[in-house]
């Protein structure tokens, strides 16, 4: 057993991707680094589980490369809105389906190898100004890092609460055994819901439901799609239903002293973007680059940055889920000009420029939608 240290460089608060993300990252920076969490090892949580081109590249910068021993690529992102679909591949590199349970052993395996200390079983109770308290035992740190999800309990602890919101929804998450049939990953678009299909290895695929009702579940709701419908039918279940909320939170600070939120604790975007780990991924290196310097205020800044592109997506893509007018006009009109959805995913993966997303997609797309 590990025993508690009395003092330590970087404390994070919570072992989920997001913390051991953090904790590479500040560990390869040279830092000290300890994690704690009440849960034991590997953690399991309901999500679409597809890792996007800029989530890769973000993890090989942690040292941690995502093999097709533990994964199935997909190219691109293809939406369904009943008979009517539309695909594009993504401009330079793939994505990556992966089950949660393997891309958190893979991320603990990288922690153990940099000598991140891990405290597994261990609930924190509270944190002060350098200071962190497990069991009632104080550790002493230079910085708080709360990467504890998003009902954070450092976020309320360091008064950091205050946020806009813009939405709240459901997700509930399943695994089929059978091989993919598409190298994309898939949107099937309903009223007031999505669902997602990710190839997460040579014979398995995740099904995620996002919606704004919670009464919801996947057994409800796949009858109202029938493409795939008939393609799960008789499929056995790889897992059980899972479920989890998903929260468009902005906070308005994300620091105060030496206590720092990262990951969902610090805000996220809907799961609609399948941003949320990407985005963590990358605040990791951010913040690891802003402790060096004891500059939690240039963190703060390159958070905002990280965080415009998926939320601008995110409102898009909403505007899609809260009107069947507006997403039977527009998906039509991305299947007849396919060349504009290239336009709009080069964006959503970072590959285009603001401009060009509004000269390439944004205006013809909404020039086809009024005069369609």
């Amino acid at each position: 057993m590990v025993s508690i240290p009395r003092s330590t460089d970087v404390f994070v608060v919570g072992g989920g991707p997001a913390g051991l993300a953090a904790a590479i990252a500040a560990r390869l920076k040279g830092f000290d680094v300890t994690v704690a969490d009440a849960a034991q090892p590997p953690i399991e949580k309901a999500c679409g589980e597809g890792l996007m081109p800029e989530a890769l590249a973000a993890l090989e910068r942690l040292g941690i490369s995502i093999g097709p021993d533990v994964s199935a690529p997909f190219r691109g992102i293809r939406f369904v809105d009943g008979d009517v679909s539309v695909a594009a591949n993504f401009p330079a590199r793939r994505g990556a389906g992966i089950r949660r349970i393997r891309l958190h052993q893979r991320m603990l395996d990288r922690a153990g190898e940099v000598g991140v200390r891990m405290l597994w079983g261990h609930r924190v109770t509270g944190i002060s100004e350098g200071a962190a308290s497990i069991f009632g035992q104080e550790i002493r740190c230079r910085w708080v890092v709360g990467a504890d999800g998003q009902n954070s309990r450092v976020r309320c602890w360091a008064g950091l609460e205050s946020a806009w919101y813009e939405s709240r929804r459901f997700g509930f998450r399943r695994h089929y055994r059978r091989s993919p049939w598409s190298e994309s990953t898939e949107i099937h678009w309903g009223d007031k819901c999505q669902i997602y299909v990710t190839p997460v290895a040579r014979d398995e695929v995740c099904i995620a439901l996002i919606t704004r009702d919670s009464g919801l579940r996947l057994d409800n709701v796949l009858p109202l799609f029938p493409e795939l419908a008939r393609k799960l039918n008789g499929v056995a279940h790889a897992s059980a239903e899972r479920g989890a909320v998903t929260v468009f939170r902005r906070l308005h600070r994300i620091f105060r002293g030496s206590t720092v939120l990262m990951g969902d604790a610090s805000g996220s975007v809907d799961a609609i973007t399948g941003d949320g780990l990407c985005l963590s991924f990358q605040q990791a290196t951010a913040l690891a680059d802003a402790l060096v310097t004891a500059n939690p205020r240039s963190y703060e800044s390159t958070h905002r940055g990280l965080f415009w592109r998926p939320a601008f997506m995110a409102r898009l893509m909403l505007s899609l889920d809260r009107s069947s007018w507006l997403r039977h006009r527009a998906i039509r009109a991305l299947a007849a000009n396919p060349e504009i959805f290239a336009n709009l995913l080069a964006m959503h993966v970072g590959e285009c420029s603001f401009a060009d997303f509004v000269s390439g997609a944004m205006l013809p797309l909404g020039w086809r939608i009024l005069t369609a």
